[in-house]
């Protein structure tokens, strides 16, 4: 392996690549004006203006009333899922839902650093128990993943890790068989249509940890709720789930 070259050796090198995104500002994704350097994907304001806080179930992450803050919401309490924690980053609604197909259909992948600050944010904001010992992405099937040439949440999650610290596991997690998109299921199908479409590679990497699954969205919670039966399965002892957009219940 070649050696790591001093720093002062490698000081040209980062102030060139300084100077191209001072030289080289990026257009916002969403409303198209200056997004500042060349990294960023959506400026300040439309952050401000679409990214908003949202009193949440701290299970489920589905919006509650303000006076609900803490509370588990009625679906939640009526039949608790396998996983103990949703935090989500923004409703998946107009307009950052065309980000989210954006990433997803369009290989936006410069979005996803972007998601994942916006993760981050929402990760402190939340004030877990604990962060997780490792992070892994929903994995995609080997035809949809060859379809799509990228799983978008891995996209999401090796950012998200390297902001917050924890240790990422790409192939913790593996789909053991293709299933349709969740989003063409009926509502009643969705649970079968996941069922056994989820196994762990390697148990011992689980086994008494606080896992946090990363995804770009979360709608009906089926797909999650299976990954989190098969982790608490394999020994984890938390799973957390870690979604950039969060479905509203109506939709």
């Amino acid at each position: 392996m070649q050696p790591l070259r001093p720093s002062w050796q490698r000081w040209p090198q980062l102030q060139a690549r300084r100077l191209l995104h001072a030289l080289l500002p990026s257009t916002c994704a969403l409303c198209g004006a200056c997004a500042g350097p060349a990294h960023e994907a959506v400026c300040g304001a439309c952050q401000v203006a679409y990214v908003l806080a949202r009193t949440r179930c701290p299970c489920c992450a589905n919006p509650l009333g303000p006076l609900d803050a803490g509370r588990r919401c009625g679906g939640c309490l009526a039949e608790a899922p396998a996983f103990d924690a949703t935090v989500a980053g923004c409703d998946y609604a107009a307009p950052l839902d065309a980000l989210v197909l954006q990433l997803k259909f369009g290989a936006a992948l410069a979005l996803a650093p972007w998601m994942a600050r916006v993760l981050r944010d929402a990760v402190l904001a939340a004030a877990l128990p604990a962060l997780p010992d490792v992070l892994c992405p929903v994995p995609l099937g080997a035809r949809r993943l060859v379809e799509r040439g990228y799983n978008q949440a891995l996209e999401v999650a090796r950012p998200l890790g390297a902001a917050m610290g924890v240790a990422l596991a790409p192939q913790l997690l593996l789909r053991t068989r293709e299933t349709a998109a969740q989003s063409g299921a009926a509502p009643g199908e969705r649970r079968n249509n996941v069922r056994g479409a989820f196994c762990v590679a390697r148990e011992d990497a689980v086994r008494g940890r606080h896992v946090g699954v990363v995804d770009d969205v979360m709608s009906s919670g089926h797909t999650l709720d299976e990954i989190a039966a098969v982790l608490k399965d394999a020994g984890a002892v938390r799973v957390t789930n870690i979604v950039f957009a969060r479905t509203p219940p109506h939709a």
